[in-house]
């Protein structure tokens, strides 16, 4: 039975993560699983999991950008940002209205999207895994107390809308979205209902990249079942592939040496640290690897600091 690497899942709306994670611990008979960034219940789409001694690589990717494709509508507002929330406001666009944003191709909205896209903060939605002195946001949210969460820096490098459609209230636009880690699709959504005064709220999730993984490349759970059953694990892939997934830092052969030898060095390339997640890079010696490492702040320098060493001859 294979049970160490990871496997790319395509989470079927509805799954939490954690039920992903135990769908693989059965299918490889194992309790080591772990997901990388967690889907909501009703978002669908990639979902990285590694078990066994695949474990110990999943850091090494917690700080990947991500990608996503989303319908938002427009015309109400949700206690949950999302489809799945009650509703608290709605209001939507008159007939009238509609005609003059087709009539305009939706310029307003167009430049919500703008706005948003240059956006460098956001704040966390009250209903999210967001921890507030140990307790995640949600669960003080679902006893009706108001999460004291603080706006987190992020970065929005695209957001591409792909299609505006009316619908029996209010209207649609489906967009494309790559961001940071730790952005909040459901924020977005949320802030484009503000700035254009109607509301919005995220009626379709679907997480299309992680890093380096593409959801083309994800197996649906049935599919993993059907090739569980027949004996074939290739959808289970080895976890040291994700080393190759991390940017690449070429050390020259002083540098390599004081690697080796646990000597402190300058990190060789701007970074912009932004909160505690460590951005992993493969630090590399006439293309051999030579040690997984992370920058960090100490004496108001950038250091290279050490996470893995590999051994050479």
């Amino acid at each position: 039975m294979i049970q160490d690497g990871f496997i790319l899942v395509d989470k079927p709306e509805g799954w939490t993560s954690f039920k992903t994670d135990r769908f693989i611990g059965n299918i490889l008979r194992t309790r080591k699983v772990g997901h990388l960034g967690t889907l909501d219940p009703f978002a669908t789409g990639l979902l990285p999991v590694f078990a066994g001694k695949g474990l110990k690589y999943l850091r090494f990717c917690e700080g990947f950008d991500k990608g996503y494709s989303c319908r938002c509508v427009f015309g109400a507002v949700t206690d949950t940002m999302d489809k799945t929330g009650e509703i608290l406001n709605e209001n939507y666009p008159s007939d009238e209205e509609l005609l003059e944003l087709a009539k305009n191709d939706y310029i307003n909205v167009r430049e919500a999207f703008r706005k948003v896209q240059a956006f460098k903060e956001q704040l966390p939605p009250a209903f999210s895994a967001k921890k507030i002195d140990g307790k995640k946001a949600y669960e003080l949210a679902r006893k009706g107390e108001a999460p004291d969460l603080k706006p987190v820096p992020v970065t929005i490098y695209s957001l591409d809308i792909t299609d505006i459609g009316k619908r029996d209230k209010g209207f649609s636009v489906d967009f494309d979205c790559l961001c940071s880690k730790g952005t909040y699709i459901r924020t977005i959504c949320s802030d484009l209902g503000q700035i254009t005064g109607y509301g919005a709220y995220a009626e379709l999730l679907r997480r299309t990249v992680n890093g380096q993984f593409n959801v083309k490349d994800a197996f649906t759970p049935d599919e993993i079942r059907k090739m569980a059953d027949s004996g074939d694990f290739s959808f289970v892939r080895d976890a040291s592939e994700t080393i190759e997934f991390l940017p690449e830092i070429k050390l020259d052969a002083s540098q390599s040496k004081d690697i080796r030898f646990g000597r402190k060095i300058a990190f060789p390339v701007p970074v912009d640290l932004k909160d505690d997640t460590r951005i992993y890079y493969r630090a590399t010696h006439e293309g051999k690897l030579i040690a997984v490492v992370f920058p960090a702040a100490e004496n108001g320098a950038l250091v290279m600091r050490i996470e893995r060493l590999f051994a050479h001859d």
